[in-house]
């Protein structure tokens, strides 16, 4: 009570914000006459008057008011729009890193022209971030003309960029791309040996695009560069085919359970009941592909095949979750129902799918690096975003990215008539109702935007209106290259466009139909001819009651369904929306309440009728409340495990980046070397014990092993009067003398090269094997939640002892490296095979390419009894291409 009796009289955050903003404006638009006085070279050389500014100690914030007056004179005169006030206030929120909240049309790609400009007068580049390549390449074009009106250079990053453009591209003032490639540069960037390789400068600020749709949508799915694991692929198909005859033997119940497995659809889970455990595990012994017991400590990788195995064919629908394009399994976005090409399912899943399609199934992939959008996007200092929802997830923004949401009045009020839902018994009477609504919009040459959740849908859609007659397009992953020429004309009179989800984002649908992309497709059509058929088509459309959308269920997110309402009413202009809900849609049968049903039999709900009333609205905005909560839990708790694993990831990458700015290591290796020694000895030697409780002997190995040295170890141990410290320094002298002959032998040009190369790689390899080892570590730690510990607890302790554990294997592997390594000049290993994907975790690689190429040439493969000098890590000299450790060097 108090909380709104505040609101009534002091107004909202939100209207607060607004009305500093809306003082800024008026100053803007008092420099407005000022401006138009400018000749084009005046106003170009205002960027120049900027940056001196700046130098001179002037901020950003000073020159706020002047620099958004020229970039609003400077778009009438290139790109021929003016900056409405709304669009005005919309480049403040944004240059205060925050996030603005505009509807659809109300023109968010020229509102971020303004904060653009302002953040890149200082030098340091700006990101613009959008959801696809269309809309970067489109974007960068078209506001690019602006930018370099204005004396600033635009770069955009999409798939195919080869380096050297992608370096020029982000040395821009401005630079567009997707999410995803700024994500795998950033992480390719850390996975190069010299700084002068390196595409990205140190960030400054960026814009994001649909900031819910990549903050949020798509914080659970991390970017992962992998590489080829060498797990056999040919297991999946053989499991596949027991998992299919084991489900086809079962049993189905009359309540649809079935007798060899329990699923759970709300937490996408599938577990075996006793009999079909029972069951697979002798239909697997039959099969020749299990020996002993299913659940026979050996048998562990195998259960894990036939668990993955049951989940693709129960948990993931084809056309649903994912298409099969072109011999390979595609994701389907579950929001935004795009392709995820290159994008792979973990942990075995993806081969799992492979199988289950008869397609070639593709090796597992172990994780080289990755990264969460949300650690990503937190790197930058600045950072801000835009969309026409943001309201519904104000929490989530503030809480993990500490992004404020403000809300932008629409230019001109929203005309759109939001009907109540249609609830119907069964989706078969849901779609006719569609149906017959979309034929009443036709004949009344009012166009139709039909919004579904899935491809499958769609395509039951498209299909009852092919059988009625009707004339649509349809937009799904299957059509995804054509997305936006067709949302381009849903516009036009009488258009009839089935959409997967949000398919089509970022391209506005006009009334009457897109003029521009018109002219684009239409190259030998009359400009003037075609305007005046858009004006008339324009008014026909208005006088119909503008672009009616139709939601075919409601999405487990009121955002998503926003997002489907919003594409009708743009500026003023006339729309409609209603949504058809049927019991038996996922987000009813799953989360929606018991009573729901029983409400509706009460109220005798008879075939082909349907219920409208603003209770059940309520109802189901409450059900989407739920799942809303649930998925932030989700993500929150995904982040937390993240960011044990970004600090560490920050250390190694900050790490990395001093010794590539270094001209020389060897200060890193002496200090690596010597804690390495002092570790033997520590181990070898206890503290405070008599000399012949020492193991001199096996110091002595030791030594030979690490540091290709025989010394006298058992000589010296034996000597009156010396201790460990003596002992230790004894070893490190002979070891400095030992590096320092092999450097005066390279050269020290050399020596410092293969220095640098062995550091950087064997770094790289130890991370690599940490990153498959924190990936295990997580699968099994919400198990210590049964032995009433913490998980998260567990898993940060139990991360921060093995990254120590790593740095100690870093250590010795460099020391060992670079005590083994041959006379011959080293040269860089090829470029290792990479995806940029999902991860799933694989054996670990049984060859190191630390190694290769630094063998003693002690070691002779013809001569067995010289096989004892070779390096642990390197490859074993019978030539079985495993690592000596796993082969004749086993312990």
């Amino acid at each position: 009570m108090l909380s709104s009796l505040a609101r009534a009289v002091f107004g909202s955050s939100n209207d607060r914000a607004l009305k500093s903003y809306k003082r800024r404006v008026i100053a803007i638009n008092a420099l407005e006459p000022q401006m138009q006085g400018l000749d084009d070279a005046a106003l170009t050389a205002k960027t120049l008057e900027f940056k001196e500014r700046l130098e001179k100690g002037e901020t950003l914030d000073d020159l706020l008011e002047e620099a958004f007056a020229v970039v609003r004179e400077a778009a009438k005169r290139v790109l021929g729009m003016r900056h409405f006030d709304v669009q005005l206030i919309g480049g403040m929120v944004l240059h205060d890193g925050r996030i603005a909240e505009m509807k659809t049309g109300e023109g968010k790609t020229l509102v971020a022209t303004l904060a653009v400009y302002l953040n890149a007068i200082n030098g340091k580049g700006v990101h613009v971030v959008t959801v696809n390549d269309y809309l970067a390449s489109r974007d960068a074009a078209q506001m690019g003309q602006l930018y370099g009106f204005l004396g600033l250079s635009t770069g955009v990053i999409i798939p195919g960029v080869e380096e050297p453009e992608r370096r020029t591209a982000y040395a821009a003032d401005i630079t567009y791309g997707t999410n995803n490639e700024f994500g795998f540069d950033y992480l390719r960037d850390n996975m190069k040996y010299r700084l002068e390789d390196m595409v990205q400068r140190p960030f400054s600020f960026a814009i994001v695009d649909e900031v819910d749709s990549i903050l949020i949508d798509e914080a659970r799915t991390p970017l992962i560069i992998s590489g080829p694991s060498d797990e056999p692929t040919t297991l999946y198909a053989q499991v596949d085919a027991v998992v299919e005859a084991f489900l086809a033997k079962g049993q189905v119940a009359e309540d649809g359970k079935h007798e060899f497995y329990e699923k759970d659809e709300k937490a996408r889970t599938v577990n075996m009941t006793e009999l079909g455990a029972e069951t697979v595990e002798e239909m697997m012994q039959s099969a020749g592909l299990l020996n002993g017991g299913l659940y026979d400590r050996t048998n562990v990788p195998l259960v894990h095949h036939v668990q993955q195995s049951l989940r693709a064919r129960t948990l993931f629908t084809r056309d649903v979750d994912y298409i099969v394009r072109e011999g390979k399994i595609v994701i389907i976005d579950e929001f935004t129902g795009r392709m995820l090409e290159g994008r792979r399912y973990s942990d075995g899943l993806h081969q799992a799918l492979e199988a289950k399609e008869r397609v070639e199934v593709q090796q597992e992939n172990q994780t080289l690096a990755s990264i969460t959008f949300q650690n990503y996007f937190r790197l930058y200092p600045k950072l801000a975003g835009m969309t026409g929802t943001a309201m519904t997830e104000a929490d989530e923004f503030d809480e993990i990215y500490k992004l404020s949401v403000v809300e932008i009045p629409t230019n001109l009020p929203v005309a759109r008539d939001d009907q109540d839902d249609e609830v119907y018994r069964t989706a078969a009477e849901k779609y006719e109702a569609v149906a017959k609504l979309i034929e009443e919009c036709r004949g009344r040459n009012q166009p139709v935007l039909v919004g579904t959740t899935s491809i499958e849908k769609s395509e039951i859609i498209s299909n009852l209106l092919t059988r009625k007659g009707i004339k649509h397009s349809v937009l799904n992953a299957r059509f995804h290259e054509q997305e936006a020429k067709i949302v381009a004309q849903a516009g036009a009179p009488g258009a009839i466009t089935i959409a997967t989800n949000m398919a089509g984002r970022g391209t506005d649908i006009k009334l009457g139909g897109n003029y521009e992309m018109r002219l684009a497709l239409e190259p030998d059509i009359d400009p003037a001819a075609l305007r005046a058929e858009i004006d008339a088509n324009h008014d026909v459309v208005k006088n119909a009651g503008g672009l009616f959308v139709i939601g075919t269920e409601r999405h487990e997110s009121r955002r998503i369904d926003n997002q489907l309402r919003g594409r009708s009413g743009r500026q003023g202009d006339p729309g409609a929306s209603r949504f058809f809900l049927s019991l038996e849609d996922d987000l009813m049968r799953i989360f929606g309440s018991e009573r729901m049903g029983g409400m509706l039999q009460k109220l005798g709900l008879q075939e082909g009728e349907a219920i409208i009333h603003p209770w059940i609205n309520r109802a189901l905005e409450k059900a989407q409340k739920k799942v809303e909560i649930r998925n932030f839990d989700m993500r929150k708790n995904v982040l937390k495990y993240d960011d044990v694993m970004n600090d560490q990831r920050k250390e190694v990458y900050a790490q990395r980046r001093e010794f590539m700015s270094t001209d020389s290591v060897a200060d890193v290796v002496t200090e690596m070397r010597h804690d390495v020694i002092a570790a033997m000895v520590e181990n070898r030697v206890p503290e405070k014990a008599f000399a012949e409780q020492w193991q001199s002997a096996e110091l002595a190995v030791d030594v030979k092993r690490v540091l290709a040295l025989d010394l006298p170890v058992e000589e010296w141990a034996a000597e009156e009067g010396i201790d460990e410290v003596h002992l230790r320094e004894r070893i490190e002298d002979a070891a400095n003398a030992a590096a320092a002959a092999k450097a005066e032998q390279f050269g020290q040009e050399l020596n410092a090269y293969i220095e640098k190369s062995i550091l950087l790689q064997t770094l790289d390899h130890v991370w690599k094997e940490h990153l498959l080892a924190l990936d295990y570590l997580r699968q099994g730690i919400g198990l210590r939640g049964y032995g009433q510990r913490d998980p998260l607890n567990e898993y940060k302790r139990e991360a921060f002892m093995m990254f120590a554990a790593m740095l100690d294997d870093l250590k010795e592997r460099v020391t060992l490296a670079m005590a083994h390594v041959a006379v011959q000049p080293v040269a860089e290993p090829p470029p290792q095979q990479m995806f940029e994907s999902h991860p799933a975790p694989g054996e670990p690689a049984l060859t190191d390419p630390v190694m290769e190429g630094f063998i003693s040439e002690e070691v002779n493969p013809a001569q067995p009894e010289s096989w004892a000098s070779t390096p642990r890590n390197a490859p074993c000299p019978c030539g079985s291409g495993k690592k000596y450790k796993y082969c004749h060097g086993k312990l």
